[in-house]
């Protein structure tokens, strides 16, 4: 699939977030050409006016000044060094950072000022970058979250059309983790009647301790208008019989029914702990440098 790039400058680069467990996001595309079926990012795009259905990852936009902002950002005396999470609209390292590697500069910028950070992606292209990870890790609280919701290769290929292969990502999660960065697998979403049987869940667990993973953790699929249009459009396509229980799940909401939410969530716990996962420690950095002399070092930087 070809995709149109629009280089567009940013005039902020930190993304204040509520109702999460982290404060600060950081985006450096609008837009993903993986084009997920499930992609619960359609649902803003719909809300913003912009295309949620086929449409939607055909044009991206790259922020070619993020590192720029951000960097101004960090040196606020406000700044307080909280988390921040990369890959909450977008994937941080689809195709287009080999290019821009506007990711890399992000993890640079935050690293100089002490500031924690996490990641999600579905992007093998991050093992491009284990050397400043391992680095970061050393000085910062680091956590990788590789998307694996599924081995199965059909719904691979329906779902998530223009992603890479799972087992490359777990290749690529082996890659971070022998090098010292703690990562894991975040299974999500996990599709009722696709992908939600026990064998299924049981063989990404298994390849995930196999990979390194440090943690595990899962979500179901996540419906709202924009995303819920677009992906019962491409099930009645793909999986015709699953359609009208689908319609009958998610009657009950964005998440369908919360007693089936659970049980899934519950069968993820119990096979982390059966396989191991979850038991290695999580990294300790090395005390924090002053804000002095982080800023210091940015101001040189920037000089």
């Amino acid at each position: 699939m070809t995709a149109e790039y629009r280089e567009e400058p940013c005039r902020s680069a930190l993304n204040k977030v509520k109702g999460m467990g982290f404060k600060w996001s950081l985006n450096p595309y609008t837009g993903c050409v993986h084009r997920c079926t499930f992609c619960f990012v359609r649902a803003f795009e719909l809300r913003a006016d912009r295309p949620s259905d086929d449409r939607y990852g055909r044009s991206i936009r790259v922020k070619v000044n993020l590192v720029e902002v951000l960097r101004r950002e960090l040196l606020r005396p406000s700044w307080r060094r909280e988390l921040v999470a990369f890959g909450t609209a977008t994937d941080p390292y689809q195709p287009a950072e080999g290019r821009y590697r506007l990711t890399r500069g992000s993890v640079q910028a935050l690293v100089e000022m002490d500031t924690p950070f996490s990641l999600l992606t579905r992007g093998p292209l991050i093992v491009r970058d284990v050397d400043l990870l391992a680095d970061a890790s050393r000085r910062v609280e680091v956590t990788i979250n590789f998307s694996v919701p599924t081995l199965d290769p059909e719904v691979w290929r329906k779902t998530e059309p223009w992603t890479s292969p799972p087992r490359q990502r777990l290749r690529a999660l082996k890659v971070l983790s022998d090098a010292g960065v703690r990562a894991g697998v975040g299974m999500a979403p996990i599709l009722p009647g696709l992908s939600d049987r026990p064998e299924q869940l049981t063989d990404v667990v298994r390849a995930a301790r196999d990979a390194g993973a440090s943690f595990i953790w899962c979500n179901v699929l996540y419906l709202r208008p924009g995303t819920r249009e677009h992906f019962l459009e491409s099930l009645a396509r793909d999986w015709p019989e699953q359609l009208p229980r689908y319609e009958q799940i998610y009657a009950h909401g964005a998440y369908g029914r919360r007693a089936d939410v659970e049980a899934v969530r519950k069968q993820v716990r119990e096979l982390g702990r059966r396989h191991g996962i979850g038991d290695r420690p999580r990294l300790t950095p090395p005390p924090s440098r002053s804000r002095n002399e982080a800023v210091s070092e940015q101001l040189v930087l920037m000089a």
